[in-house]
Formats: structure tokens, C-alpha cells, sequence
């Protein structure tokens, strides 16, 4: 198996570009790239238009990707570090059609083949890991003893107890990328070439005037003027008051695990998706195990829903979910049991859930230029290209074409039988 190798994974952080790192000098750190194609003269009679893009991660990163490209003239401002938390710390699994039949379902097809594009264009297989996969499904058993038979279809490093098989994605169908190297070549890309500004702040307010966005004002009392805002600060959405009013976003703690295993060659890219049976009985687990490119082997599960705390630098895992994730890779594979890999990382995240299960991607109600992206849960690294495409056309041209984003309005909570207002 080749190793990804990228600047990105590879480096020390005090060697990251400011903005991938935290930092903790002052209020606030502004990046500025060294040429920006979509800075005007005072003279220009036709200047960009002005978005500052709040959070950090995919949706933010990839919102502001494509509003910059476009010419627009982007800041970014991220409280802590770009892809601190879910988009550093998830899968990054693709699928094409697991959303079909679904409210998702034209969301998460534009954002697969704009996944593809992306990869082309940045050369995604090298910069941050993206390739097709084969996905199957299978049952585990803590308590059998019986490997898989000679003529099981499970990858020769899957020797666990494992049965039942089932191909559930195809080189065609599914694929992956490293979400944290994914969101930083992004946002890398935007600041290098489409001059956005990255600042490392929090919000405080959003500067309304006569019904439209005026300003972003930032902890410390800094203002940042701006023709439009796009929030897209995941669960923290659930604490800003201005959308929590309308509609309530919680956070889905996810706990993960990444492991080096010694033979890191014997990984073939074969996702899986468990249905796991621990010893002492009880409800299956939905555990799911990612080989990666980069030699690592990614196991995430154990989800329950809990208060998101107010700074992402501060979420740690529980112990006893950690050990459950590192129980099923050692059953699922010997490769993945100690003494044969290494643990690189034991770490939780916060996906961002709304209450009827569909993310929030639109104008905010009664605000002109507030717009909102968040709620994506799961599928936040799948669908982070065409969210971030369909605000950038929104924000710039008043309506998205890549994707109709009517299911996703946040108008939809207007009204409705226990409105937050």
C-alpha cells in the first residue's frame, strides 16, 4: 500500500500556517495572503462584495473556497484553529447514494462528483488522501472463536471473527479523504490564491442595520464591516443566539480512535461497518473502521448526545468508549491489537444535529445578508463542497443552482409548532 506523505500531516504544529494552529498571543490574529485577487483599489467602481464567513471547518472552509474563487472578498474567522474539531477529528467517508430517497439525497450527489473535481484540481489523492474505496458491512462477535472460511470475499487483514459480509459501496460509490489535510488544503488554496484574510477570533455579535448585515463584531471589541455573513460554526450554531432563537442545533458526541499498525501494507482500502456484538451481550454497536492512505487505520462510534462545551480545545473522550473502539479493532483484525499498532490518537468530536435530521443551509428570516449553514451531522465532510458551492451562489447571486436548497431553508422553522420565537 503507498503512504500518503503530505506537509500538512507530516509537520510539527508551530510550523502550520497561523491559521491552522491556535494561538494564543492575542484577541485576535489576522492572516493575509501575500497577493489577493479580490482586493479593489478605492477607486474601483466595482467592489467586491464583502463575507465574512464564521467557522472554521468543512462547511465554513468550503463556503469560503468557492465565495472567494468567485471574487468575492472573503475573512474567515475561526475561534481556535481551522479544522480543530469535526473536520479534523471524523472519518471523512464519501458516499454517493446512501442519501437517496432522503432529503439529502441531490446534496450528497453534487457533493460526491464535486469531491472528484476537487481532487483533480488539487490533487487530492496526494494532498489529502482522497481515493475510491470498496465498502461492505459485517457482523462481529466478541464471543465467537471462528475466523472467516477461504472463500469469504473480507480482505485477508479482516481475520477477526467475522460473518455475513456484504458489499454495500463500490470503487464508484463510496470513497474517503483525510477530512483535517481535505479542510486545511482548502482553505491553504483560498488564502494562496483567492486572497482570503483568516482571523482567530470568536463572535460575538452580528452588526445589523435597517434589517441587513452590516458588521461582524468579535470578542475584544473588533468590527469587521461586511456586505454579508455566513455562520457556519457547526454545533457552537446551538449557542449564538441569533440562530438559536429560531431553531435548536445540538451536538452528537462522536469518540474515535487512529491507529498505526506495524504492517501497514497488508491494509488494503476496504471501509467497514460493523454490527458488533460485545461479549457481555446487550444491543449491537455500530462501530466503522477506515484504513487510510497514510498508513493509519481510523475506528470511530460510541455516539450519545451531551452539551457542547463553549471552547472545542477543551473536548476530551471517555475512557471506557475509548476502550470499547480499540476492543473492536483488535477483534475486527490482529493487525489493529496492541503490540502490533500503535495508538496515535484517542480524541472526540461534536457533530452538528438538528431536530427533524436536516441540515440548515439558507438566509436567516428577517435578516438580509445572514446566512446559515450547519446541522449536517454525519455528513458534514461528504457534503462540504456542495453546501459551500450553493452559499457561495446564494450569497453572490441570490439563488443556488447547484443544488435546490428549499428542504434546507431555515424558513422552514418559522411558525412551526414550538418555534424557538
Amino acid at each position: 500500500m503507498a503512504v500518503l506523505t503530505s506537509p500538512l500531516l507530516n509537520s510539527p504544529p508551530q510550523s502550520f500556517p497561523p491559521f491552522l494552529r491556535r494561538t494564543r498571543t492575542s484577541k485576535t490574529t489576522v492572516i493575509r495572503p501575500s497577493s489577493s485577487s479580490s482586493v479593489s483599489s478605492p477607486m474601483d467602481p466595482h467592489p467586491p462584495k464583502r463575507v465574512v464567513v464564521c467557522g472554521g471547518g468543512v462547511i465554513g472552509v468550503c463556503a469560503a473556497y468557492f465565495l472567494s474563487k468567485r471574487g468575492a472578498a472573503v475573512t474567515l474567522v475561526e475561534k481556535s484553529s481551522v479544522a480543530c474539531a469535526a473536520s479534523g477529528k471524523a472519518g471523512g467517508f464519501l458516499a454517493l447514494d446512501w442519501c437517496d430517497g432522503k432529503p439529502l439525497a441531490s446534496l450528497a450527489r453534487a457533493s460526491f462528483h464535486l469531491h472528484l473535481s476537487l481532487a483533480q484540481e488539487l490533487d487530492g489523492p496526494k494532498s489529502y488522501g482522497y481515493r475510491p474505496l470498496t465498502t461492505l458491512s459485517l457482523t462481529v462477535s466478541e464471543s465467537e472463536t471462528s475466523k472467516p472460511s477461504g472463500k469469504s470475499n473480507l480482505p485477508s487483514w479482516v481475520d477477526g471473527p467475522a460473518r455475513s459480509p456484504r458489499t454495500i459501496g463500490t470503487a464508484e460509490t463510496t470513497a474517503q479523504v483525510h477530512p483535517q489535510l481535505f479542510t486545511r488544503t482548502l482553505i491553504s488554496k483560498a488564502v494562496e490564491d483567492y486572497g482570503v484574510d483568516v482571523v482567530i477570533g470568536k463572535l460575538e455579535t452580528v452588526g445589523v442595520e435597517n434589517g441587513r448585515v452590516s458588521s461582524v463584531v468579535l470578542e475584544g471589541g473588533r468590527v469587521i464591516d461586511s456586505d454579508a455573513v455566513v455562520l457556519a460554526m457547526g454545533p457552537w450554531c446551538g449557542k449564538f443566539e441569533l440562530l438559536s432563537s429560531l431553531f435548536r442545533v445540538y451536538g452528537l458526541k462522536a469518540h474515535s480512535i487512529v491507529l498505526e499498525p506495524k504492517e501497514a501494507e497488508a491494509i488494503t482500502p476496504h471501509a467497514l461497518f460493523l454490527s458488533y456484538y460485545p461479549s457481555q451481550g446487550g444491543k449491537p454497536l455500530d462501530p466503522e473502521v477506515y484504513p487510510r492512505p497514510t498508513g493509519e487505520v481510523y475506528v470511530c462510534g460510541m455516539t450519545a448526545e451531551e452539551e457542547v462545551p463553549d471552547d472545542p480545545e477543551h473536548i476530551v473522550g471517555k475512557s471506557e468508549s475509548i476502550e470499547v473502539l480499540k476492543r473492536v479493532a483488535g477483534t475486527v483484525s490482529s493487525h489493529l491489537r496492541g503490540g502490533q499498532a500503535q495508538v496515535k490518537a484517542e480524541q472526540a468530536c461534536f457533530l452538528p444535529c438538528t431536530d427533524d435530521g436536516v441540515p440548515v443551509i439558507g438566509e436567516v428570516p428577517g435578516v438580509n445578508g445572514c446566512y446559515v449553514a450547519t446541522g449536517h451531522n454525519c455528513w458534514g465532510i461528504l457534503n462540504g463542497p456542495a453546501t459551500g458551492a450553493a452559499v457561495a451562489e446564494l450569497v453572490l447571486d441570490g439563488k443556488a443552482s447547484i443544488v435546490d436548497l428549499s428542504p434546507f431553508s431555515p424558513a422552514r422553522f418559522c411558525g412551526r409548532k414550538g418555534s424557538r420565537r
